[in-house]
């Protein structure tokens, strides 16, 4: 027999025994009220519960008939609880009943009052025995006077009434409720809860009601930190840390608990449906915490802040060692006892890496695959690290292979919260350096923007390069040329290279045309942003990165500070943000002082024309012999995005005639495309070819 079914199997003997105890206290009742009952033969005496049927209930075989005087039986039943009680301890047994009294601050009469209100849950009989007490068949719960009664009291004792007040510790904690609120105090019903008495006989599974917000902490891959240790030891019972980018709360508290000997229930509070009853969510997860004898850690309180500030203070001021964490700065209306603020760490980008190494195992990647490398953009906490892994291995067995890089990028993107695609357009990126013709300047400053993402840890933390100001860490590139020059697809490809996900805002839903609107509307943006692990990408961006003009008007006013707002929050950003632009020259000049990157795109000469034609005619695209690369490349003066386009169209035409893409296809999808652009068709340009516009 394991330890832990033998303590579940001593705990459960206690309880029995206990049980035994309250018997004999609604044995001792019923004899007392019969000698002063006026009518005791009265058929209709319980309802439908006779004498003989409690006769039975209580002394199996007639025994009641020979019944000792009214407290011989008690005195017995609490002789034989105190020898058994006795050995158990004698013997270093752990007993449930007794850790709970401790943890939840319950004195004796308090435990008799549970017993006696969770006895119809432990043994069916004493539904009838409370239905006859209770003069009512259906009543089948001890009433608060009933209660008070069997354990000894008088219902007129003030201080036993006040065992099951709200704020007593058996209903404040949660242990007991007191139902039925339309009915004098008295006949009022005492419960118990289904948890607590699983709890009691050995049973740990958590309360289904905090069970789908449940979740467990990752191994804190940090330096040592003693601050919640300290704090524990020396009694301090409310923590609150606000979360930055890059830090983990949730790990770093439990590993700090742990090294205090608490145990953690940690609760994420974004996995809440939006319609729970947060005042009983709470309740349920503070008693959930305090049966297991740990501390009760709850993520993410801003999911609550919105409602209001008495939604957080409902988890802030439940009993025990609370712990909250969240992305907004603590706000005293959540608690009117002062939390220790605690400012989390950030993990450097070496932990991380340990943290991944530890999650995927020990010859996850192939030989020659660099950890750091390829998960060197990611800010993940240990939590999602775990959970990226696990996802990982399962795309990789499907696939039957062992987990390479992509698999591990895979599971990593999984891990984006969902906040982000309201308000922009997710694009999981497929473009890669080789599908690129830019010249190899522009390529290097495009390297060296992945680089930079993939190395601030390094930068920053170990080389102790990290800014003294208050910017960000984040990595801001603007992208300015001609349309079609490649700036969106080159945003593509640095989110490929470092396995990131691409949201490009949809400016339709930031600018707004009321006063604050745009500022609130970016906000949410970058707070989504932040929970993230992808590329923003602000396309078109002079719409609202544009010159702050002078002020003529309260329309200026507004529209400047929308600019000011927007430098300033980008400054505070850590992740990655890209903005393109078609006209340079219009972007603020505080804008391009802030960028850390900026990449001119140029329109593409003959040689990079020559190859971006080939490379849109791909191999699986038939086409006929008579195709002129050079000719093409040389006469139009074309972007590679309008080549794309002429491309598109000459393939659609082919393809309706059923042959292969010919010249005379090509040459007039460009004349097609020149209309677009508002150029003329002249023959100096088309050359040879002009006359198949006559067709």
């Amino acid at each position: 027999m394991s330890e832990l079914t033998a303590e579940r199997d001593w705990s459960t003997a206690y309880l029995l025994a206990r049980l035994e105890l309250v018997r004999a206290q609604v044995e001792s009742v019923v004899l007392a009220r019969r000698r002063v009952d006026p009518k005791p033969d009265d058929p209709y005496r319980g309802v439908y519960t006779d004498e003989s049927e409690v006769d039975q209930l209580l002394r199996p075989g007639g025994r009641l008939a020979r019944r000792p005087p009214p407290d011989a039986g008690m005195d017995a039943a609490r002789a034989a609880l105190s020898d058994k009680s006795a050995g158990l301890r004698q013997a270093g047994t752990r007993l449930r009943l007794d850790e709970m009294a401790v943890a939840f601050g319950l004195d004796p009469f308090d435990v008799d009052l549970l017993m006696v209100g969770m006895a119809p849950d432990l043994d069916p009989s004493f539904e009838k025995l409370y239905g006859y007490l209770n003069d009512d068949v259906t009543r089948r719960r001890a009433s608060v006077g009933l209660a008070i009664e069997l354990c000894g009291a008088a219902v007129t004792d003030g201080w036993a009434r006040s065992r099951l007040a709200s704020s007593a510790p058996l209903i404040a904690g949660g242990l007991a409720s007191v139902e039925d609120g339309d009915r004098p105090v008295l006949g009022r019903s005492l419960r118990v809860p289904d948890r607590v008495v699983d709890h009691l006989l050995g049973r740990d599974e958590p309360d289904p009601a905090v069970a789908p917000l449940l979740v467990r902490p990752g191994e804190w891959p940090g330096r040592r930190e003693l601050t919640v240790e300290r704090a524990v030891r020396s009694g301090v019972t409310l923590f609150y840390a606000q979360e930055n980018s890059g830090s983990a709360a949730l790990s770093y508290f439990a590993a700090g608990l742990e090294r205090a000997g608490k145990n953690v229930v940690a609760i994420d509070l974004t996995l809440q449906s939006g319609t729970d009853d947060m005042g009983r969510l709470a309740a349920a997860a503070a008693r959930e915490a305090r049966l297991c004898g740990a501390a009760l850690v709850v993520a993410h309180v801003e999911a609550l802040a919105e409602r209001g500030a008495s939604e957080p203070r409902r988890w802030a001021e439940a009993p025990g060692l609370i712990v909250l964490t969240g992305s907004q700065p603590w706000d005293p209306r959540w608690c009117r006892r002062p939390p220790l603020l605690v400012e989390v760490p950030p993990l450097a980008d070496v932990e991380r890496v340990d943290s991944w190494a530890r999650a995927l195992g020990d010859g996850a990647l192939g030989p020659g695959a660099r950890l750091s490398r390829t998960v060197g953009a990611y800010r993940l906490t240990p939590e999602q690290v775990r959970q990226a892994a696990e996802g990982a291995r399962l795309r990789a067995e499907a696939r039957g292979a062992p987990v390479e890089p992509e698999d591990i990028q895979a599971g990593a993107r999984a891990q984006n919260a969902a906040g982000l695609e309201k308000l922009a357009r997710r694009i999981a990126p497929r473009a890669t350096w080789e599908d690129m013709v830019l010249p190899r300047m522009v390529e290097s400053q495009l390297r060296s923007i992945a680089g930079r993402v993939r190395q601030r840890g390094q930068v920053y933390d170990e080389w102790r390069l990290a800014s003294s100001s208050a910017k960000g860490r984040g990595v801001t590139s603007l992208f300015a040329g001609d349309s079609g020059t490649g700036k969106t697809m080159s945003a593509e490809v640095v989110a490929k290279s470092l396995g990131l996900d691409l949201y490009v805002i949809d400016l339709s839903t930031v600018v707004d045309k009321y006063i604050g609107e745009t500022e609130k509307n970016l906000d949410r943006i970058f707070l989504e942003a932040e929970r993230v692990n992808g590329v923003l990408l602000f396309d078109e961006a002079d719409a609202i990165f544009g010159k702050r003009s002078e002020v003529k008007d309260a329309r200026d006013r507004y529209a400047n500070v929308e600019v000011a707002y927007l430098l300033q929050r980008m400054e505070q950003f850590d992740g990655l943000a890209i903005l393109t632009t078609n006209l340079r020259a219009n972007v603020d000049e505080a804008f391009l002082r802030r960028i850390d990157v900026l990449v001119d795109f140029p329109v593409p000469d003959v040689p990079s024309r020559c190859r971006l034609w080939s490379k849109q005619l791909t191999p699986e695209t038939p086409v006929a012999d008579d195709i002129d690369l050079d000719f093409l490349a040389s006469a139009f003066e074309l972007s590679g995005g309008n080549i794309r386009n002429v491309v598109l169209s000459a393939a659609f035409e082919a393809a309706e005639d059923e042959v292969a893409v010919s010249m005379s296809h090509l040459i007039r999808a460009t004349s097609g495309e020149y209309r677009k652009l508002g150029r003329l068709c002249v023959e100096a340009e088309f050359g040879r070819y002009f006359s198949e516009l006559q067709r």
